[in-house]
């Protein structure tokens, strides 16, 4: 068995005096608190995610392919509600145009009221946003390759497929750090490959026909909430599980719940009642907090209330590169 494209775990970033200037520079600077690495941490998948990396001096790396082209941005907090942000690469002035939805202006929390177990966390990150990145496929496909399967097989796989049909980020990234591929590049990527990330045939092929239709899909960025997700879910192999996790992510969607989910269920009504669900009692248990069940979820998991206790031993992990 061939081994992955090896991937460097440490960053190496050069030295503030020796950084070339960046092709564009923007200051945001939000009327409320923003807490950075919060905001920004659903778009990494898993610790070793090839397109998104902070480093020692506290800056957040983060690639991104823009319809303009292929972007490098490193943001820096500059203050509670301050950040700077660099970009390098065709895409940056796309992308620095972005930045404020990305780092959730959109996201309206004035009618928001936690429930009581998740008050502390409330009031503890006050600075939390609902991201809203606004690039589909690049949230679609890891959360195809997330559907039911262990978290960690989904992100070997991610990073291998990255690592390995990805292109090297603009500008002075740190060393490893990758562009996701573009749609034809995923829509290209052969058996075999998929094989050897341990896709199965069934998440590989919904993730190629994904890559298919990409222009469609992309373009629900800008429609309502229900209808994006509609659009999404007319792809085989899309189903609802799916769409939540590409509307909290692209969408900035604080509302919706990846119902599904194996554990999900279970573990919001362990924290909200102290006692198991599914997934129709999680919604019920989620209704009063609309337009905010998401977040509602985010917070209960921040606030890492005491979990289910299992009915059955770990499963192990599925490796479908030995079939």
């Amino acid at each position: 068995m061939t081994s992955a494209p090896p991937l460097t775990s440490a960053a190496t970033v050069p030295s503030p005096a020796a950084r070339p200037t960046a092709d564009v520079t923007v200051e945001h600077a939000s009327e409320r608190p923003l807490d950075l690495g919060l905001t920004l941490s659903p778009l990494r998948h898993g610790a070793y995610d090839p397109t998104f990396r902070r480093t020692p001096d506290g800056a957040l790396w983060r690639t991104t392919l823009m319809r303009t082209g292929p972007v490098t941005q490193r943001f820096v907090a500059t203050g509670a509600r301050t950040v700077v942000v660099q970009h390098w690469g065709p895409g940056s002035r796309e992308a620095a145009d972005a930045v404020p939805e990305l780092l959730g202006e959109g996201d309206d929390i004035s009618a928001f009221r936690p429930p009581p177990q998740a008050h502390d966390a409330a009031r503890r990150t006050p600075g939390l946003r609902m991201c809203r990145s606004g690039r589909v496929l690049e949230a679609l496909v890891p959360a195809v390759l997330e559907q039911k399967v262990q978290v960690v097989t989904a992100h070997r796989a991610w990073r291998w497929l990255v690592a390995r049909h990805g292109s090297p980020a603009p500008g002075p990234a740190p060393e490893g750090l990758r562009v996701v591929p573009s749609a034809r590049g995923w829509a290209a990527v052969p058996t075999w490959d998929w094989h050897r990330a341990g896709v199965d045939p069934r998440r590989a092929a919904t993730a190629v026909r994904c890559a298919q239709v990409a222009a469609r899909l992309e373009d629900a960025a800008g429609m309502p909430a229900d209808e994006a997700r509609a659009r999404l879910e007319k792809v085989p192999g899309v189903g609802v599980w799916t769409s939540a996790e590409v509307a909290q992510r692209a969408f900035g969607d604080a509302d919706a719940v990846s119902v599904g989910d194996f554990h999900l269920a279970g573990a919001v009504g362990w924290a909200l009642t102290g006692e198991r669900t599914d997934d129709e009692g999680m919604l019920r248990l989620l209704a009063p907090y609309a337009p905010h069940r998401h977040r509602v979820v985010r917070l209960l998991f921040l606030d890492r209330r005491p979990q289910a206790p299992r009915r059955g031993p770990r499963l192990s992990i599925a490796d479908h590169r030995a079939i």
